[in-house]
């Protein structure tokens, strides 16, 4: 299985992205709307599915993914927020982690799998599971955010995540945890 600190990273250029354009156009309005960041998730999950992107924001290439492990594309960055395409082949998988910003993502193509954890009594605790299909949208802001994602499905999977900082040259990563053993 491939981890978060495998994972490579691309700032795409801003070459013409079916819809982009106006997906951009809709997050600012939506980041402008409130400053607080668990309602910010929640319009721009909002807009994620008025917007319906595709698969089509990534090129054929990019599409295909990377054996090397999980692959993010920035597709647009500004100061309040990114537009990040991720594209996971079979089996790749994140570190346990949290996020300094927040979040929202859809899955446009296969079936994302996340694990939610918790602290309790200071440990590191399962909390469930979610598995979301192609068109899932979820939205959420620090601190209860602590998550690993896979694709356990048999095919690549495609992810379009929106966060709210500007990422063209870092993550949103705060931190990574390991369950006790």
């Amino acid at each position: 299985m491939t981890h978060l600190s495998d994972a490579q990273s691309s700032v795409v250029d801003e070459a013409p992205r079916p819809g982009l354009a106006d997906l951009v156009r809709e997050v600012r309005r939506c980041t402008q709307e409130s400053s607080d960041p668990a309602t910010i998730a929640t319009l721009v999950a909002d807009a994620l599915v008025r917007a319906e992107p595709t698969t089509g924001l990534l090129t054929e290439q990019e599409r295909a993914g990377s054996p090397e492990g999980y692959i993010r594309y920035t597709l647009h960055a500004e100061a309040a927020f990114s537009v990040v395409g991720v594209v996971w082949r079979p089996g790749q998988i994140t570190e346990i982690h949290d996020h300094l910003v927040w979040c929202t993502f859809m899955i446009l193509h296969g079936v994302e799998s996340e694990t939610l954890f918790d602290i309790v009594g200071g440990r590191l605790v399962e909390v469930g599971r979610r598995e979301r299909p192609t068109g899932s949208v979820s939205g959420v802001a620090p601190p209860d955010d602590i998550h690993q994602v896979a694709n356990t499905g048999d095919d690549v999977a495609i992810t379009l995540h929106v966060y709210g900082a500007d990422l063209s040259e870092g993550t949103s990563v705060r931190r990574t945890y390991e369950l006790p053993a």
